[in-house]
């Protein structure tokens, strides 16, 4: 059983995450890295790559064990492709949902209906402890709603409306949101290739 450290504490990202891992890849043993005394990695990058590497290459150092970190968030055209990197600390504070999308709405709030085009990002990085690393790219392409709705999810998924639906990520139940969200595509492109990466 090979042992993989996920960098985020966030419980509905690590539930999402094993999820899809144990379909591609069932003798992985996935951590936190909440399971290690660690510091936060900061953010420092300008792009999701660079977050998701640093991330991933920073926690494989430190733990000695093969890590898997991502960096998403949501792409919005009238805002020039804000929040982007600073998707999950918009509001100012880390990881405060509702205030996150307070903020989208109020700003985007004389944005007519054609204009509210935006993208779910996902860029997946496995590293391991000698530094050599791999990344992956899923996209959602979709639209911004005026209010938020659903009770599922995390995140912006109570605005966020894939193309092809009539309904939020947030309103959707698991299996249909994985089957189609841009961490999902990002999972299953990347977990066929996390036990030969760490076994090579």
């Amino acid at each position: 059983m090979s042992v993989l450290v996920l960098a985020t504490r966030n419980k509905g990202k690590i539930e999402e995450v094993q999820r899809l891992i144990s379909q591609h890849a069932p003798h992985i043993q996935l951590r936190s890295v909440a399971d290690f005394d660690l510091e936060d990695v900061e953010e420092t990058g300008t792009t999701f790559e660079e977050n998701a590497i640093l991330k991933a290459t920073t926690i494989a150092r430190q733990t000695g064990l093969p890590a898997l970190a991502d960096d998403s968030g949501i792409a919005i055209d009238a805002l020039g492709g804000a929040p982007g990197v600073y998707s999950a600390r918009w509001s100012g504070v880390h990881g405060d949902d509702g205030a996150n999308i307070t903020k989208v709405l109020t700003e985007m709030d004389d944005v007519s209906d054609s204009e509210r085009g935006a993208q779910f990002v996902c860029v997946i990085a496995l590293a391991l402890p000698d530094g050599r690393h791999l990344t992956v790219r899923g996209e959602v392409e979709g639209k911004v709603r005026r209010s938020p709705i659903g009770d599922y999810g995390f995140g912006y998924d109570p605005i966020f409306q894939p193309a092809g639906f009539d309904i939020t990520t947030a309103q959707m139940d698991p299996e249909t949101k994985d089957s189609i969200s841009h961490r999902g595509k990002a999972l299953r492109e990347i977990a066929p290739k996390i036990a030969p990466f760490i076994d090579a």
